[in-house]
């Protein structure tokens, strides 16, 4: 198989933060960034990204700063530090705990919005951010507690580890990593439908999570086969991407198949269908949906189409 390299970056990827791990653990420089004038602040309601021009169709980020955004550190909830953009201290809290933020913020400064509804029209380096943002305030809000005693936890490193207050464990954000595969026989890719998709039309790359003690290579090779009944051979490397819905990273091959009679498990997926070339390019005419533009399955479908 000729290899297929990524075509474009994926969405969410391309920060232009500094991370600047360096300075989590200089409380000095942490307590001024906090309270700096110029500091920007990204908040997250209930897994939404604040930002203006939905409606509109032309979305953008907003980050906060100023005597706004010290009002959000102070009413909301759980903190931490993304990174320096252009120099400037850029955080992210948490303001789930009121049922209506806006009043928080200055007039007109736009609305909470699902970042996956809107990724594909964003500027990609402001939905890395926001992406960054919602994964990070998705661990402080759920990680609380100790996994190990149960004692309440208290955040270190300017929001980036979890001391226990009991058993003392530091606990760290953490990624599942999932790997995602186009598998493809001769001119044909082969897709699946699952119940959870969010249209009944759509069909879509196989993807699974990676268990412990196994390879990326083993894990595309064992959910190919669980889910379709499918056997696979050679694995190649496309690209990731960052999915933080909640806590993933993408981890995105393509799989040649050695066998093509498929066998679907019902609990993992509703169908499976090989599909030629020209049918997904076409796809609309033949009844089914692909995935939707920012999600590295489609970028998989795309390349592969571009590859022939």
């Amino acid at each position: 198989m000729t290899l297929i390299l990524a075509s474009r970056p994926n969405v969410y990827t391309g920060s232009p933060l500094d991370r600047a791990a360096e300075r989590r653990d200089d409380d000095a420089w942490v307590h001024l960034a906090l309270h700096a004038a110029d500091t920007l602040w990204a908040p997250v309601w209930r897994a939404r990204n604040l930002m203006r021009g939905v409606a509109e169709g032309r979305p953008e980020a907003v980050f906060i700063s100023g005597g706004a955004a010290e009002a959000l550190r102070m009413a909301g909830g759980p903190w931490a530090f993304l990174g320096l953009q252009g120099g400037v201290p850029l955080f992210s809290v948490d303001v789930s705990t009121h049922d209506d933020p806006l009043p928080l913020l200055p007039p007109a400064m736009g609305e909470f919005a699902d970042l996956r509804q809107v990724a594909g029209l964003l500027a990609g380096p402001e939905a890395s951010v926001l992406a960054h943002a919602r994964g990070l305030m998705h661990w402080r809000t759920k990680h609380r507690f100790c996994g190990i005693c149960g004692a309440a936890c208290e955040p270190r490193s300017a929001g980036h580890a979890m001391v226990c207050t009991g058993c003392k464990a530091q606990h760290f954000p953490r990624t599942d990593p999932a790997v995602i595969m186009l598998v493809h026989d001769g001119d044909r890719a082969l897709l699946g439908h699952s119940t959870r998709f969010p249209n009944s039309t759509m069909y879509s790359t196989l993807a699974g999570f990676v268990e412990p003690g196994e390879s990326l290579e083993e894990a595309v090779a064992r959910e190919v086969f669980e889910e379709a009944g499918v056997r696979t051979g050679a694995v190649h490397y496309h690209s990731s991407q960052p999915w933080p819905f909640p806590a993933s990273i993408m981890l995105g091959f393509y799989a040649q198949a050695l066998t093509t009679e498929i066998t679907i498990d019902p609990t993992e997926i509703a169908d499976a269908r090989w599909f030629t070339r020209d049918q997904l390019v076409a796809h609309r005419d033949h009844g089914f949906s692909l995935p939707r533009p920012d999600s590295i399955a489609r970028r998989l479908i795309e390349d592969w189409i571009a590859a022939a």
